[in-house]
C-alpha cells in the first residue's frame, strides 16, 4: 500500500517550481512524521508534463531530487490540466475534456513521466483524470469523440508497457456535477473500456456528496468489472441545519473553486451560494474537501464517517494500492483555519498524513 498527499496544493507549474515545493513542503513533512520515504501524489501542469516527457534527460533530473529528499512517487494527479491555483478556477478545471486530443495527449504524457519517476519494484502507477467531462453540453458526437479517445488512451498505455515494462493505470475520478457524478454512473460508462488499464479514482469526498454508501458503491463497481485504480482519502464539508447555520456557510463561500452542494433528498447545485440562495432543505453535503485531521467551523461537521466507512471498506474488497490524501483547499478556508505561512501548511499536510496513516493501519490491522 503507497500513502502520498497530493501536490496540487501548490502552485508551482514549472520543473524549477516543482523542485523548489519539494524543499519548501515535501522534505519539511517527511521530516516532520520521522518517516523514511515520503509518498507524493505529483501534479504536473500540462507545460511541465509536455517538456518532461519530450526529455529523458530532465526526467532523471527530477527523479534524481525526489531520491536526493527520500520522496517517491507512484501516482499523479491528472485531473487539473494547469493554473489549478489560480485566483478563479470554478469550471475551467474540467476543460479541455475527454472529448479533446490535448486531455488525451497531456494524460499519456503523464504515463510516459510516471514511468520513469516510479521506484524500481513498484507493481503499477496510477494517473487520476476527470470523469470525461462537465455534464453539459453533452450529445452523441461528443460521446463519440470522447469514447475513441478512451479507446487510444488504452492503446497508448499498452505502448508505453510494451516498450518500458512499468504498467500505468488510469483512474477516472467521478465528481458531482460531472458526467460521471457517481458509482452508478461510472459503472454504466465504463463498463465497455479496457478495464487492464482504465478504471476508477474514487474521491472518498465526492463519494460522500454524493450521498452513496461505500459498501454499495464498491459492490457495484465490482459487478461492472470497473476496478478502482486509486483513491483520493478526502473529507467534504457536512451541515446538518444548513438554513440554520447559513451565516457559518457563508464564510466558505469562495471564488476559487466550485463547491457542488447535495441535499440528502436529491436536490443539487453547482456552487455554495446558490445553495444558500435557493435555501435548499438540509442537511448538506458540500464538495469543499476540508482537513481530515481537524473539524470544521462549528457546528458544522465532516464526512469523516463516511471515509472511515469507505476506507474498511477497500481494505476488505479491494486490491487498490494507491491512496492519495487531496486536501487542495487550505488557500481557501476560513481565515481562521488557514495557514499562515508555508510552514503551517506544511504542519496542516503532515498531521493530515498521519491521521491517514493511522487510520489506514487501524482499518487494515481490524480487517
Amino acid at each position: 500500500m503507497h500513502l502520498s498527499y497530493c501536490t496540487n496544493v501548490h502552485p508551482a507549474e514549472d520543473l524549477a517550481g516543482i523542485i523548489e515545493q519539494l524543499d519548501t513542503y515535501a522534505l519539511p513533512i517527511r521530516q516532520r512524521l520521522d518517516a523514511d520515504t515520503l509518498g507524493l501524489g505529483l501534479w504536473l501542469a500540462a507545460p511541465a508534463a509536455a517538456g518532461l516527457a519530450a526529455s529523458p534527460s530532465e526526467r532523471r533530473r527530477l527523479r534524481t531530487e525526489l531520491d536526493a529528499r527520500g520522496l517517491e512517487v507512484v501516482t499523479l494527479n491528472g485531473f487539473p490540466y494547469e493554473a489549478f491555483q489560480a485566483p478563479v478556477v470554478k469550471l475551467g478545471v474540467y476543460y479541455p475534456d475527454w472529448t479533446s486530443r490535448e486531455r488525451l495527449d497531456y494524460t499519456l504524457q503523464l504515463a510516459r513521466v510516471l514511468v520513469d519517476l516510479m521506484p524500481d519494484q513498484t507493481p503499477y502507477g496510477s494517473v487520476s483524470s476527470l470523469p470525461i467531462a462537465w455534464r453539459t453540453p453533452w450529445d452523441g458526437s461528443r460521446a463519440a469523440a470522447a469514447f475513441a479517445h478512451l479507446d487510444e488512451l488504452a492503446r497508448g498505455l499498452a505502448r508505453i508497457e510494451a516498450e518500458t515494462g512499468r504498467t500505468v493505470k488510469v483512474g477516472f475520478e467521478p465528481e458531482p456535477g460531472c458526467l460521471i457524478e457517481n458509482t452508478t454512473q461510472a459503472a454504466a460508462l465504463l463498463a465497455g473500456v479496457d478495464t487492464q488499464r482504465l478504471g476508477v479514482c474514487l474521491d472518498l469526498a465526492h463519494l460522500a456528496v454524493a450521498w452513496e454508501e461505500p459498501a454499495e458503491a464498491l459492490e457495484r463497481l465490482r459487478v461492472a468489472g470497473v476496478p478502482v485504480v486509486k483513491v483520493q482519502v478526502s473529507a467534504a464539508l457536512q451541515a446538518d441545519a444548513p438554513l440554520e447555520t447559513a451565516d457559518v456557510l457563508q464564510a466558505y463561500v469562495e471564488p476559487r473553486f466550485l463547491h457542488q452542494t447535495r441535499s440528502r433528498g436529491g436536490e443539487a447545485t453547482d456552487d455554495l451560494d446558490a445553495a444558500l440562495d435557493r435555501k435548499l432543505p438540509g442537511p448538506w453535503r458540500i464538495h469543499y474537501h476540508v482537513p481530515l485531521h481537524a473539524e470544521p467551523v462549528a457546528p458544522l461537521t465532516s464526512t469523516v464517517p463516511v471515509l472511515r466507512t469507505a476506507i474498511r471498506e477497500l481494505l476488505a474488497s479491494s486490491d487498490c494500492a494507491h491512496y492519495d490524501v487531496e486536501t487542495y483547499t487550505w488557500g481557501v478556508l476560513p481565515l481562521e483555519q488557514r495557514p499562515r505561512d508555508a510552514a503551517g501548511l506544511a504542519d496542516g499536510i503532515a498531521a493530515e498524513l498521519a491521521f491517514a496513516r493511522n487510520l489506514l493501519s487501524m482499518e487494515g490491522a481490524a480487517r
